[in-house]
């Protein structure tokens, strides 16, 4: 038994320094710089044991995702919790400026995760319950829908924020405004 469970450390931490690198090669550079081969050299192993981890390279920036939406999700929850709705738009518009290449993965990237569906991993409910949370005080008899709509504004101020579309000056104002108009306050 000893022996099997150091091989499976071995393979955990294997694939963690896989992630770990995907990602910091896709925040430095871009995911269009984050190829197997590349990968396979920046890790010091083959194309086959990136292979034996994940079937491809969409496979590697899903788990990329998952892992940052789980970072997103706490962050909402620990903002929510500290200044309700205003923080957590914040926190939410501040995750996707911190990891662009991140809530890129999450987002942007064509996936295979299923979102909004019963079959969607749980961190992507959980990313979605912490917003209806946040939500849910101010929205009546369907916060699941408010919830998507105010969702789909932070989503559309990160992405024109990253790509330097919108005065970046304004960034709080932004969310400010956008809290204050769902809420009433």
């Amino acid at each position: 038994m000893p022996t099997q469970s150091r091989r499976e450390r071995a393979r955990a931490e294997r694939r963690d320094l896989i992630l770990r690198t995907a990602r910091e090669l896709a925040e430095s550079e871009g995911w269009e710089a984050v190829t197997t081969r590349r990968l396979a050299e920046a890790v010091d192993y083959s194309q086959p044991v990136l292979y034996g981890h994940f079937k491809n390279m969409n496979a590697i920036a899903d788990a990329v995702a998952l892992e940052g939406v789980q970072e997103l999700t706490a962050a909402m929850r620990s903002a929510r919790e500290a200044g309700g709705l205003r923080a957590l738009a914040q926190a939410y518009l501040d995750y996707a400026a911190e990891h662009p290449a991140v809530y890129e993965a999450i987002f942007v990237r064509p996936t295979e995760l299923a979102f909004g569906t019963p079959e969607s991993p749980s961190p992507l409910k959980d990313a979605f319950e912490e917003i209806v949370a946040g939500v849910q005080p101010f929205a009546g008899d369907d916060p699941e829908t408010l919830t998507e709509v105010f969702w789909s504004a932070l989503h559309g101020q990160a992405t024109l924020d990253h790509s330097a579309r919108l005065r970046p000056t304004h960034r709080k104002t932004r969310a400010d405004l956008l809290v204050s108009r769902l809420t009433g306050s």
